[in-house]
């Protein structure tokens, strides 16, 4: 039997010396919990790692209270089965956007789930030119002019899809499914 792939995401850290954690001291904390074949991707929280089969919130949970006790680091973890970030990738609605410009599309991973009403009130909400789609566990938001001159923040996401939330662009999408099927 295949032991599970696992993929976190930290939310906010190393952003401008705000949370600062070494790729390498997590990918020592999840071999100490009992992990294996721990990889990052880039300095942003991303990684791909194998453990025995059991809930990602249960990972979240465990992730999250031993970096805060070994590492002095607060953050959230959004865990992901490797099964699941495939149907992230496969449920994309912005397959053109993804081609021509995936550095604009940013797909928000949250905690708990939000519903078709949520995202149409956070589409409602948004000043600009951005575009969002989603359900459950994840929303994807096209941002054309680009992310950082942007006025939908990830504050106003939290707030109308009621969960806490973490982006990554979808390069980054594809680099860690990449990973996680390789």
């Amino acid at each position: 039997m295949a032991v599970p792939v696992y993929l976190a995401l930290l939310r906010a850290v190393n952003l401008a010396g705000y949370k600062q954690v070494g790729m390498a001291d997590l990918r020592e904390l999840l071999g100490r919990l009992g992990f294996a074949d721990a990889r990052s991707v880039l300095q942003s929280g991303n990684l791909v790692f194998r453990g025995r089969a059991q809930s990602t919130v249960r990972i979240e949970r465990r992730l999250e209270a031993e970096a805060e006790k070994q590492l002095a680091v607060q953050t959230d973890f959004f865990v992901r089965t490797a099964e699941e970030w495939k149907e992230v990738i496969e449920g994309n609605p912005f397959p053109r956007e993804a081609e021509r410009d995936p550095g604009r599309l940013i797909a928000f991973f949250l905690k708990g789930t939000t519903e078709t009403k949520h995202v149409k009130a956070l589409q409602a909400a948004i000043k600009g030119p951005e575009i969002v789609r989603g359900e459950g566990r994840q929303a994807y938001i096209f941002y054309p002019d680009g992310q950082g001159r942007s006025r939908l923040t990830v504050a106003l996401i939290e707030k109308m899809l009621g969960a806490r939330a973490t982006g990554r662009n979808w390069n980054t999408v594809r680099k860690l499914g990449a990973l996680a099927t390789g």
